[in-house]
């Protein structure tokens, strides 16, 4: 059997860290912003850990070998 391609698109948005969790960028950042109060920006600001039903999906399908 042919190994299994790493998807590069996936590969740009997600980091692993060092205790193993899925690190991604927050998501609506990038333009509409004036209809979001302060508290919603500022929370949002930096990067997220994701869930681990999302977790088991990318490492399975998406990078099968890690980054």
């Amino acid at each position: 059997m042919p190994k299994m391609k790493t998807k590069k698109a996936a590969a740009k948005r997600f980091k692993i860290t060092a205790t193993g969790k899925l690190k991604h960028g927050v998501v609506g950042k990038r333009h509409r912003l004036s209809s979001h109060n302060a508290k919603y920006i500022r929370q949002n600001r930096g990067t997220k850990v994701a869930s681990s039903a999302d977790v088991a999906r990318v490492m399975k399908k998406f990078l099968p070998y890690g980054l």
